[in-house]
């Protein structure tokens, strides 16, 4: 596999876009990318580790090479996180030498501005929403790009590419901008800012296609290996840490599985899998006809659950 700071063939016009659509989505991204640093002062890339952001971080190279990424990555750490995901940020920024800032839902937990939950379902993934507030209010960020897609979630699917945050963060669903023609909008009032979504229009398929055609390594976990999991509510949890709560009449079980999806360990199940080659997990996600949210319970905590927490200033 090529590291991502290998060189990088310069892309192609927009006026080369061409059908099917892996160079179609690749020159839109970069599109946007390079709108969001034409019309921001102070952009920032969320990353979480995980393989959609790290599709946007592919993506940002090829926007602005042979130039470093114009911006700084951002993570929010849950605490809760897989410990190959923040080995791989860490070894990943180090090798491209961009800046990353990390802010911690810990420190929102000890100065009071969120409550810990308890109990069988307990998770610090709603909890990111205020330490991410925060942390754009102390940056003065005005443009954070997200790997979020429409094919995720119904919540997301009807989300702009350019999604307008009010002062508090929040998102009003009924008072979206037009974003015809691919004409993106960037202006904001003083303490609005936005949320940017260049992978907005693909898919899973289209992101592990991405992954596999240009050669992007990702963490360990996305692949088959074998784990001590339990069973719960039909979804398989890890074992291997004391994040996730388990019963004492949940058995432990060693299987081999993946995750399609990576989050806070304590809302991310994992998948029965074999497919440990990136070739395999193609192969695997075009057969598959269960959303890769599916194996995330925060979602599953009301019917509007997604939607609810953008309101609030989510991701």
């Amino acid at each position: 596999m090529s590291t991502l700071t290998e060189e990088i063939k310069k892309p192609e016009t927009l006026n080369d876009v061409e059908r099917p659509s892996a160079n179609a989505l690749e020159h839109e991204a970069i599109y946007i990318m390079r709108e969001v640093a034409a019309q921001f002062e102070k952009p920032v890339l969320l990353f979480s580790g995980g393989k959609d952001s790290i599709t946007l971080v592919r993506l940002a190279q090829k926007a602005f090479w042979p130039a470093k990424i114009p911006f700084p990555l951002m993570h929010i750490d849950t605490g809760h996180n897989f410990p190959e995901t923040i080995e791989f940020r860490d070894r990943l920024v180090e090798e491209l030498g961009v800046e990353l800032i990390v802010r911690n839902v810990q420190d929102s937990i000890n100065e009071g501005k969120v409550v810990e939950e308890t109990g069988k379902y307990a998770s610090r993934n709603m909890l990111q929403t205020t330490t991410l507030l925060d942390a754009i209010e102390e940056f003065k960020f005005d443009a954070c790009i997200g790997g979020a897609r429409r094919d995720e979630e119904k919540a997301r699917a009807k989300e702009r590419i350019f999604s307008v945050r009010d002062d508090f963060g929040q998102w009003d669903e009924k008072n979206q901008r037009p974003e015809l023609f691919d004409m993106l909008n960037g202006e904001i009032e003083i303490g609005q800012n936005v949320r940017v979504f260049p992978i907005s229009n693909w898919t899973e398929l289209d992101v592990w296609s991405y992954i596999q055609k240009e050669g992007i390594e990702i963490p360990s976990i996305y692949f088959a290996h074998k784990r001590d999991t339990f069973l719960r509510d039909g979804l398989i949890w890890s074992a291997e840490d004391d994040v996730v709560f388990r019963a004492d009449d949940e058995q432990v079980e060693e299987r081999m599985v993946r995750f399609r999806t990576v989050g806070d360990m304590s809302c991310t199940a994992a998948v029965e899998s074999y497919a440990d080659t990136i070739d395999k997990v193609v192969a695997e996600i075009r057969d598959s006809r269960i959303s890769e949210r599916g194996a995330r319970i925060d979602d599953k905590r009301s019917e509007a659950a997604m939607e609810k927490r953008k309101q609030q200033g989510y991701f």
